[in-house]
């Protein structure tokens, strides 16, 4: 992660104008403009000018892709207006800044800002009053973009958790490593809410829904109404069921408080044994090490990750952290922890100052089960992200939807998923009738291993890998057949975003 204050300024002042034979159709040229780094980019004969830096991590848009009036960022594929700096879709945020292009004497020179855009208008059949039930990705983006569509009335976002939302992604990763600061994962100050009309409730854990009256009603017998609920209750960590899984020294990690508790444990030196091998758990081993402490996985997989990113993938994987120290104990699992270790199948006792369980979440189904909604392995919605009750929607990991792109309906664990159905939900309780069509995408941060992943291949048959993995240069296809459904690229943000694009081109074709 960087701060996008220390970018340094590269390439000419764009103010003082470029020679537009040197901007050729569909290119991009980083310059500057009043102390901001900027783009200048082509589309046949209209000139854009916007923001070098993308507003969520910081990444640069000008080792992006090009895709009509938008910008597409290489790290966590966020998109952006051309015209506005409108962030587009998730994972960002904030809009980038957005300048007037003139042509003058055969250049481009860029001018005074462009005002953002005002809040839409709201449209003729909207609710009166929206609740949305969590404080995660998916309830965010929900709030923030009935706002932003114009919605007026009483908004509601009912949380469980004692935060206000934040970057979750961030909790395992950065965060967790000592390299990002608590003031960053905030998703938005306290004041955002105050101002935007949004009445956050946090430590608000709702009881029952009532679809036929629609109500929800609260642990404390409070009671909200709704013309059109969001159910965003997230997933829940699996626990584990053995003697010693409940003692202070056993972490879970979902929020805020859990990594900061995390963070306290990790002292240098410590000792720390982490069971489960999949994304968060070895996210969280990587952490760790970086503040020094002494990391042993157990895992009953035979190599880590393999269910996502198969044999070749996940043993290079394990090879990594090996590299960094981490001991492997796979095959296994424990059968009890005490104060002071963790003990295996075979009677092996791994010494533990403190244990992270990591071994998968389940969906937060419950409410909607007891509603009566119809439940399919996750809560069953249209392409909508409606649910069998008119009015609820569901989005983020308890929504289960029919996804063009695998022929299949899915349910996706995953931020920017979360973010982007929260965004389509929004949309369609104010009448769009938008499809969510948006392609899976995931990342995942391991030292200095970056893996970004488009599709969703639940189960595959094939791994075709093109270029060399030790080298972390390469692109790994996951097939079910002959039908290419998931991708996943190591030192290949461009091409990550390409195949984004191909997915969803695949999708808009069998869609006409």
């Amino acid at each position: 992660m960087s701060d996008p204050q220390d970018t340094k300024l590269a390439g000419p002042d764009l103010a003082q104008g470029v020679a537009l034979a040197d901007l050729a159709d569909g290119a991009m040229l980083l310059g500057h403009k009043d102390g901001e780094a900027a783009l200048l980019a082509r589309r046949g004969d209209e000139l854009f000018a916007i923001g070098a830096t993308c507003t969520h991590y910081g990444g640069p848009l000008a080792e992006g892709l090009l895709v009509g009036d938008t910008v597409r960022c290489p790290w966590h594929h966020a998109c952006f207006s051309l015209r506005s700096g409108e962030a587009l879709r998730a994972p960002a945020l904030n809009a980038a800044s957005c300048w007037h292009v003139e042509r003058r004497d055969g250049k481009a020179f860029v001018g005074a800002k462009i005002e953002p855009p005002k809040r839409a208008a709201a449209p003729a059949r909207a609710p009166q009053s929206v609740v949305i039930v969590g404080g995660g990705a998916a309830g965010q983006a929900a709030a923030e973009t009935l706002r932003r569509e114009g919605f007026a009335g009483r908004l509601t976002m009912l949380s469980a958790d004692a935060s206000a939302p934040v970057d979750r992604p961030n909790l395992s990763k950065n965060y967790l490593a000592g390299t990002a600061p608590e003031d960053w994962i905030p998703l938005r100050p306290s004041e955002f809410y105050r101002d935007q009309g949004i009445e956050l409730k946090l430590g608000a854990r709702v009881e029952a829904i009532e679809p036929t009256a629609r109500q929800v009603v609260l642990t404390d017998g409070s009671r909200h109404g709704w013309d059109a609920l969001l159910l965003a209750t997230g997933a829940e960590p699996i626990r584990l069921d053995l003697p010693g899984a409940t003692l202070p020294h056993v972490h879970l990690l979902r929020t805020l408080a859990d990594s900061r508790a995390l963070v306290a444990a990790a002292k240098p030196g410590a000792r720390a044994v982490v069971v489960g091998s999949s994304f968060i758990g070895l996210e969280v081993a990587a952490s760790l090490r970086a503040r020094d402490v002494a990391v042993q996985v157990v895992s009953l997989d035979a190599v880590p990750m393999i269910r996502v990113l198969g044999d070749e993938v996940g043993s290079s994987v394990r090879r990594l952290h090996e590299q960094h120290g981490v001991v492997f104990h796979l095959g296994t699992a424990p059968t009890a922890i005490d104060a002071r270790a963790v003990t295996l199948r075979d009677g092996t006792k791994l010494e533990a100052d403190f244990v992270v369980i990591g071994v998968g979440v389940r969906p937060a189904i419950a409410l909607a089960q007891a509603a009566g909604l119809t439940i399919d392995h996750g809560v069953s919605v249209d392409e909508y992200l409606q649910t069998s009750a008119p009015g609820i929607y569901a989005a983020g990991d308890i929504a289960r939807w029919p996804d063009r792109g695998s022929g299949q309906r899915i349910r996706v664990e995953h931020w920017v998923v979360a973010q982007r159905q929260g965004r389509t939900a929004a949309r369609n309780m104010l009448g769009a009738r938008e499809r969510f069509d948006a392609v899976p995408f995931f990342w995942t941060e391991q030292y200095d291993f970056v893996l970004a992943y488009v599709g969703h291949a639940e189960r595959f048959d094939r791994v075709l890998i093109d270029g060399d993995l030790a080298a972390r240069d390469c692109t790994v296809s996951y097939f079910a057949g002959d039908r290419r459904l998931a991708v996943a690229t190591v030192g290949r943000d461009l091409q990550s975003l390409r195949t984004e694009l191909d997915f969803e081109r695949a999708i808009a074709k069998a869609a006409a």
